[in-house]
Parts: C-alpha cells; structure tokens; sequence
C-alpha cells in the first residue's frame, strides 16, 4: 500500500471545503492515516517548496502556504500518490476538466485548493516533514477486501 500525503490550502479552508475534498477520498477508497489542522510556518513551507526555491513564483508560493491555515492528510491506499493526483485535477483550474477537485472549484492557478505528492519519494519526504511517525495510524477497516 501507497501513503501520499495532501495539504488542503488556505483557500480551501476558507471557502469551507473540507469536509467535500475528505468525502471525495474517503468514497474513492483510500484509507485516512493521519490528519492535523496548522497554521505552516514560513520554515515549513520553505521546506515543503524547497525544489521550487529559486523559481520566479517560490515567494508566492510561500506567502500563500503561511496566509491562513490547512489541513495536512496522509492517505494509504493501492496507487495512493496516482489516484490522488488524478483527482486533484490540473494545476490551473481553469484547464482541469470537471469531476476532478480543481476542475469542480476552482479556476486559479495559484489558490489552487490542494497539493497532492508527485511521487513515492516525494510522499515519504513530504509525510516526514509534517508529520512525526506517532502521528500515522495504521489500522485494517472491516471493508478492506470490497475496495481492493
């Protein structure tokens, strides 16, 4: 099994999405492993945003992270990074197509809802810095065997 990890942004707190984006992953199948609600700080997002450093929108990347609260996920599931990333939709909004998060609420690119990891090693590095391991429960739920 697969742990990806997802942030649910400051504009996805504020317009009051997030019980929506966790129902959407709950009924897809993936299993909640761990869960918090933070304000990021600047050295938080600094390192979160570390590959960007240097790119012409890293500063409003973390400006936007630190301007409000969000909600750190890990979810476990078969292909967990995948399936999320599918479902995130398109980095702009605009050009992601319905049925996906970003293609349904939003048509920015940089409030953009959510962040979802890119790859195995990302989610693992990225699990890693917002959450300690005694934070992740692991546990079987009785429906394991109807979702795969």
């Amino acid at each position: 099994m697969q742990r990806t990890l997802v942030l649910l942004k400051p504009d996805c707190i504020q317009r009051r999405l997030i019980g929506s984006l966790i129902q959407r992953f709950e009924q897809k199948g993936l299993r909640l492993v761990g869960m918090k609600f933070l304000q990021p700080s600047r050295e938080l997002a600094e390192k979160h945003y570390a590959v960007h450093k240097g790119k012409p929108f890293y500063e409003s990347l973390l400006t936007f992270l630190t301007s409000g609260p969000a909600v750190a996920i890990v979810w476990e599931g078969r292909e967990a990074v995948a399936v999320v990333r599918e479902m995130m939709g398109k980095t702009d909004g605009a050009k992601s197509p319905p049925g996906t998060i970003r293609g349904d609420y939003g048509i920015s690119v940089q409030n953009n809802l959510i962040h979802g990891s890119d790859s195995t090693e990302n989610a693992a590095m990225e699990i890693n810095l917002w959450f300690a391991p005694n934070e992740l429960v692991a546990y079987q739920p009785v429906d394991a065997s109807w979702i795969g």
